[in-house]
């Protein structure tokens, strides 16, 4: 098969700046299929992620309390997810307009390229402005709320506590690592004396560009961890283990970046025809590189199973169980807690949603497949399937962090590499639901440990802690029973 021509009819139908946009659009959309998603499963995404509704210029928690504050349950929980898929809809539909009218314009002509690249500049410009734009237009409060997510992530103060919503934010923003760097390579293509057909070249410090701006995720997750584990209420080394799984990352990137180093050391061995190699694998930066990337791959794989899913499989020692009956009660319903702040990405005229309850279907504790956990919300051929395609795309996103391993011929424009990018987008799609799965959970199961020691010391736990209730208890009575 001839690459290098399969390549170039692709770059030229389907240039680098439409590819970002495109994938930017598959997150939108992702987003909102995953809170439709779990919801249809029955599980109360919003009030997991703690998302809540505020007034607009509020600072403060909203009261929670029967005394203190209202407790509603959501009337209409697709008010949470409607307008993410509106805003998919009108964000693709004028990005798939634009990418229509360049078609037309080029007609598949590389000649033509070039001349007609203000187009995707405009469809870029103008999403930005959109973004960015403080009127009340193409979903304001969900643009609003990702700008004040990134804002959080960020720039935290010096007390934040971080949100749950704002790691599985900081963790989805992981996955575009590799589009964040596209975009730079995307300015320098549309800039004047840039190419759409041929990645810009990165000579000097310039090639350290790249790398930094693909490490921005990971170092935005490494500092949540850190603040993690500097909190005062923390009383686990967990947050270090994960802030090292993200560290792990950098040299994957950095050293990816300094394999084009190794070109200028074959030139001189081997002459040009080196620069069209793929694989430098006598050199002793690429056998480093591959170390780096081998670790990182395996030690996430490993964390996603054991601590962001809860999985029995890869865990070193067994977890000790209390003796507890064979299944749960019916119902298990999951306060806010009194100190959670405000979060700003639900919908501004959405009530409270209700706590995040487990089915009724969980399975027995003693009888859980061998290297899952007790409490499966899912269908059980789910989980065999999610771990496999978790670690192959786990080793595979390597790849994509490191495209020195592609010959020149394919390069930044490879159809291939682009598939892998939408590959680790939809491995991260289903990473939420799992992950969200757990904590849910997780947050269950500490609940009743709670009621547990407190129903054992005599001691009144307040709201802080799980309530086991029947289906037919409605709200004024579960509120008097609080009282």
């Amino acid at each position: 098969m001839d690459y290098e021509t399969d390549d170039l009819s692709f770059v030229i139908a389907f240039p680098l700046p439409f590819r970002v946009l495109f994938l930017a659009g598959v997150g939108i959309l992702g987003w909102a299929a995953n809170i439709h998603g779990l919801h249809l499963l029955g599980i109360d995404a919003a009030s997991a992620l703690d998302l809540r509704a505020h007034e607009h210029g509020s600072t403060t928690p909203l009261p929670v309390d029967g005394r203190h504050r209202t407790l509603k349950v959501a009337s209409d929980p697709s008010a949470l997810y409607y307008p993410i898929y509106r805003l998919a809809f009108w964000y693709g539909l004028w990005c798939t307009s634009a990418w229509a009218l360049y078609r037309s314009a080029t007609h598949g002509s590389a000649i033509l390229v070039d001349f007609f690249k203000y187009i995707p500049a405009v469809c870029a410009l103008v999403t930005l402005i959109f973004i960015l734009s403080p009127y009340d237009v193409m979903q304001k409060h969900e643009r609003d709320a990702f700008l004040l997510s990134c804002q959080r992530c960020i720039s935290p103060t010096i007390n934040y506590r971080v949100h749950f919503s704002d790691v599985i934010f900081a963790d989805i923003f992981t996955s575009f690592a590799k589009v964040l760097g596209d975009v730079w390579l995307s300015l320098c293509m549309l800039i004047p004396g840039g190419s759409l057909l041929t990645p810009p070249v990165q000579d000097g410090w310039y090639r350290w560009i790249l790398p930094t701006l693909m490490s921005l995720p990971y170092l935005v997750r490494f500092r949540q961890c850190l603040v993690e584990y500097t909190s005062p209420s923390n009383d686990s080394r967990r947050p270090l283990w994960n802030a090292l799984k993200y560290a792990s990352s950098f040299p994957v990137i950095f050293l990816s970046a300094a394999q084009r180093l190794v070109v200028f050391d074959l030139v001189a061995a081997k002459g040009e025809g080196a620069t069209q190699e793929a694989w430098h694998g006598e050199h002793a930066l690429f056998r480093l590189w591959l170390l780096a990337a081998l670790v990182n791959s395996l030690y996430s794989f490993w964390w996603d199973v054991t601590n962001d899913w809860g999985f029995d499989l890869l865990q070193f020692t067994p977890k000790s169980k209390r003796p507890r009956p064979l299944s749960l009660p019916r119902s298990l319903v999951l306060p806010a807690m009194r100190e959670r702040e405000e979060s700003v990405t639900s919908p501004r005229n959405s009530t409270i949603s209700s706590p995040p309850r487990l089915s009724s279907r969980l399975p027995a504790v003693n009888t859980h497949p061998y290297g899952l956990r007790s409490h499966l919300l899912y269908p059980l051929p789910v989980y065999p399937l999610v771990l496999f395609i978790n670690l192959v795309l786990r080793l595979t996103w390597s790849i994509k962090l490191s495209s020195h391993l592609h010959a020149r011929a394919q390069g930044e424009g490879s159809f291939f590499i682009f598939w892998v990018e939408v590959a680790e987008l939809v491995r991260r799609w289903v990473w939420v639901f799992i992950r969200i799965e757990w904590e849910i959970v997780r947050r269950a199961e500490d609940g009743i440990k709670r009621a547990e020691m407190s129903s054992e010391s005599g001691m009144d736990t307040d709201v802080d802690n799980f309530e086991l209730v029947e289906h037919s208890l409605d709200e004024p009575k579960l509120r008097d029973r609080h009282s």
